[in-house]
């Protein structure tokens, strides 16, 4: 074998900006027009979401564990698109015509979602599930319900995982000296932009649903979205356009096909740099012993063959870098952390059996104003975001302030702290529905699950609270771990990886559902997650989501044990996780 080539690899290099005709493209300009496209299809996905169970029991006939597993995979595939969106607008579209397409997408869905409402021969006839044996829906009708979810989730997958970065394109001037001030200025109007959108969603979409009915409730969000679309076209010949280069997502699967291909190849001589492929100006020389396995992707078996005459590799499904194979070591090192946070997720995706509590309870702050039962997730989103503010603005100033210098929680530390913390949130939620089935039944209500018990559905508020400051330590922990863990050229990886626990996190909280619909329902008996929810056991849900959150807390300290310390001081990453 001859001395290492060196290639210089451009796929996990920023792209520079095209040079573009004139001075206008780009810069603030755009700003208003790629936040509004971006808000606007938030309040109108977001929206749907809190009373979608009730739409589904009420006008499709559908029962509660049905219904939760359709919505629960709903929101799988609405997290697993951006990925999806994300290498499609790296490799192949390019970010403006991925949030175009994305845009168009969302429209289209939710224009299917507000015909179900129009017309009536897209939903079964109108019958009280609870009362009566109701006719179920057609096939077609089905088909057509699926068909709006689907292209609401396409939509998401092509609009969220572009939308930031989009903008950022608009205003990165490397020459400019201040240009890092306006990255962080923009970050923050996004950020805010995207707390308010769920807000608005939680709140205004939800109350116009529930005092306008669907028809109404539905529209807006269609007409939002269609809002949407246009603004961001309308601006086209401002923005600047880059064109698509290669996804580390290819990187990732070359390095595995290579790696096997080259399976019987004999590794060169230790420490020896001869014999592997790396990138120009590299630091890195020798792959490291982890995962050695993976190290024969890099292998140089025929160098006339194998080398391209400017050092690159002839053919990259042949031959891969060193740093190609060290930036999935360091995704693979990262999983098993990673993979704490998907019981979180979990919790955190309870929309339904809140609503349906909500819904059977004395939402009243006034005697004229009561709360929609869909819009007790503000206050998730809301102590999310107090608790960021308060613990950066004010604890860990004090606390720095008492100590005599500069103090900072660990990122590890912060995941644990979350975890528990849902653990406890959920314990939260089932002692709560305990005592509000009790009432319901001490009320004489056991058979009549549209009646409204002599409790406040404002005991329901701890609960969110805790899952709202859980998310502020392990979501933005686990962000920004991922971010100061990874190479830099990675971080398009880091942010994804948290949008894939959630995803992940959706069809597992179906399969829970799924399983324990189908062991409490044997013999006849009310399943814990029956239609009426008086009969149903929602505090024995609870639990089993407690225990399991007990034993992955446990689970996080082994991992954290054997990942061992951090390798990079850990960078302050601005993010919303989750929304």
């Amino acid at each position: 074998m001859e001395d290492c080539k060196m290639e210089d690899s451009s796929y996990q290099r920023e792209i520079p900006h095209q040079q573009m005709p004139g001075r206008h493209k780009g810069g603030f300009i755009t700003m208003p027009f790629i936040i509004a496209n971006g808000s606007f299809e938030k309040v109108a996905a977001y929206g749907l979401v809190p009373n979608m169970i009730l739409y589904l029991i009420k006008d499709y006939h559908v029962g509660v564990a049905k219904g939760t597993n359709i919505l629960f995979f709903w929101q799988a595939a609405t997290n697993f698109t951006p990925i999806l969106g994300a290498f499609v607008a790296d490799s192949h579209l390019g970010r403006f015509l991925t949030i175009g397409l994305g845009s168009i997408c969302s429209l289209l869905g939710m224009t299917l979602l507000w015909l179900t409402t129009m017309v009536p021969q897209s939903k079964p006839p109108s019958c009280d599930i609870m009362a009566q044996s109701c006719r179920s829906p057609t096939a077609g009708q089905m088909t057509l319900l699926f068909s709006s979810f689907v292209l609401i989730a396409i939509g998401a997958g092509g609009v969220r995982p572009c939308s930031l970065a989009f903008g950022a394109d608009q205003l990165d001037r490397r020459d400019n000296p201040k240009n890092d001030r306006v990255l962080e200025s923009f970050f923050g109007w996004y950020y805010a932009s995207v707390a308010i959108s769920v807000l608005i969603a939680l709140t205004g979409i939800v109350y116009i649903q529930d005092h306008r009915g669907y028809r109404v409730g539905f529209g807006v969000p269609a007409i939002l979205m269609l809002i949407s679309a246009l603004v961001f076209f309308l601006a086209s010949p401002l923005y600047i356009k880059q064109t698509a280069s290669k996804s580390l997502l290819t990187g990732f699967v070359q390095v595995i096909v290579v790696a096997y291909k080259n399976r019987n190849l004999p590794f060169p001589i230790i420490r020896k740099t001869t014999g592997y492929h790396y990138e120009r100006n590299s630091n890195i020389v020798v792959p490291t012993d982890k995962l050695r396995f993976l190290n024969k992707a890099c292998i140089i078996n025929n160098p006339e063959q194998d080398i391209a005459l400017d050092g690159s590799a002839s053919n990259p499904w042949s031959l891969c870098t060193i740093e190609q194979v060290e930036e999935l070591k360091a995704l693979v090192k990262v999983l098993p952390l990673w993979s704490t946070g998907i019981i979180m997720s979990i919790n955190l995706s309870q929309y339904t059996f809140p609503v349906l509590q909500a819904s059977s309870m004395d939402r009243h702050l006034t005697k004229k104003f009561q709360i929609p039962a869909g819009s007790y997730g503000m206050f998730n989103v809301i102590s999310l975001a107090l608790w960021v503010i308060l613990y950066d603005r004010v604890i860990l100033p004090l606390i720095s302030k008492m100590k005599g210098k500069s103090v900072r929680i660990g990122v590890k530390l912060r995941m644990g702290i979350g975890l528990f913390l849902t653990c406890i949130a959920m314990v939260v939620s089932a002692i709560v529905e305990n005592a509000r089935r009790r009432e319901a039944i001490r009320d004489g209500f056991q058979n009549n699950p549209q009646a409204i018990v002599k409790m406040s559905a404002m005991w329901l508020v701890p609960q969110f609270c805790l899952n709202g400051i859980a998310e502020a330590f392990t979501a933005i922990g686990q962000t920004e771990f991922f971010y100061s863990e990874l190479p830099k050229s990675m971080s398009s990886i880091a942010a994804a990886l948290f949008v894939l626990g959630l995803a992940v996190a959706n069809l597992l909280a179906s399969a829970v559902v799924s399983i324990i619909d189908d062991i409490t329902s044997k013999g006849g008996k009310d399943s814990w997650v029956s239609s009426n929810i008086n009969k149903s056991r929602f505090d024995n849900y609870y639990w089993v989501l407690a225990i399991l959150s007990f034993i992955n807390l446990f689970y996080y300290f082994l991992c954290a044990w054997a990942y061992g310390p951090s390798g990079r001081q850990a960078t302050k990453v601005k993010a919303l996780p989750g929304r």
